[in-house]
C-alpha cells in the first residue's frame, strides 16, 4: 500500500468525510495550508460542476471521486461511469448515491482499461502522485484512442511539486505524501509531454478547466 492510499485512508479525511464538513487542509511542514472544499465536495454539483459534466462524452471514469456528486450525477441520467477513490469512506458515500465505485487508485488496474471515452480529474485531482505528466500517461492506457480528459487547474499560474499532509487545523494530523499543483500553462506542457493537446479551457465561479484529447501522431516522452 503506498504512503498516498494511506494518507487518504487517514482520519481526518475520513472524519470530514464522514460528517460532510470541514475545516480540512492541504498542509505542508512550512505552515502553507490549502483548504479542502469539503462542504462543496459534499454538496450537489453547482454551475462549475455542471459545465464540467456538460464536457463528458460517453462513459466516464471519475478518477479521485470523493463523496461522489459528480459521478452520481451522471448516473442519474444513465451514464456508464465509475468513480475510483483510494478512501473507503469516499467510496461509501459515492455507492450511497446510487453510482458506481471502486477503492482503488488510478494506478492499479482498472475495469474497461482503454475503453473509457472520458476521465475526469476534478478538484485538484490533476495532482495525484504528484506527477502530472506521468498520471497523464497512465490516463493514455485508460482512456479510448478518441477519448478525453476534464480537468481542474489551478485558479493562477503555477507548477508546483511538494509533500503535503491532510490536517483538520485542530490537531488531526494524516501522513505525508507528494501532491502537485498546475495552472493551465503547466498542464498544458505536462500534457504535451504526456501525449495530450489543450483542446479547450474555461473559467466558470472563480474555477478553472481544462479539455485534454490524445495526439495520435506522439508518443508520450
Amino acid at each position: 500500500m503506498t504512503t498516498t492510499t494511506t494518507a487518504w485512508r487517514a482520519d481526518p479525511y475520513t472524519d470530514a468525510l464522514r460528517t460532510g464538513q470541514g475545516p480540512l487542509y492541504l498542509s505542508r511542514d512550512d505552515g502553507w495550508l490549502l483548504p479542502l472544499e469539503v462542504e462543496r465536495w459534499c454538496a450537489a454539483p453547482d454551475p462549475a460542476d455542471l459545465s464540467v459534466l456538460e464536457r463528458c462524452r460517453g462513459s466516464v471514469l471519475d478518477v479521485g471521486c470523493g463523496p461522489g456528486r459528480l459521478v452520481a450525477a451522471l448516473a442519474v441520467d444513465g451514464r456508464r461511469t465509475l468513480g475510483v477513490d483510494v478512501s473507503s469512506e469516499a467510496v461509501a458515500r459515492t455507492i450511497g448515491l446510487g453510482a458506481t465505485a471502486l477503492c482503488r487508485s488510478v494506478f492499479d488496474p482498472l475495469p474497461a482499461e482503454g475503453r473509457w471515452d472520458t476521465a475526469l480529474l476534478i478538484d485538484g485531482n490533476i495532482g495525484i502522485g504528484g506527477d502530472p505528466a506521468a498520471l497523464l500517461r497512465r490516463l493514455r492506457q485508460v482512456v479510448s484512442g478518441s477519448g478525453r480528459v476534464v480537468a481542474e487547474c489551478a485558479a493562477f499560474d503555477v507548477d508546483e511539486r511538494c509533500e503535503v499532509r491532510v490536517v483538520d487545523g485542530r490537531g488531526g494530523r494524516g501522513e505525508r505524501f507528494p501532491w502537485a499543483r498546475v495552472g493551465v500553462p503547466a498542464l498544458a506542457a505536462h500534457a504535451a509531454a504526456a501525449g495530450w493537446a489543450l483542446r479547450e479551457r474555461w473559467e466558470r465561479r472563480g474555477r478553472r478547466f481544462a479539455v485534454l484529447t490524445r495526439q495520435p501522431s506522439s508518443a508520450p516522452r
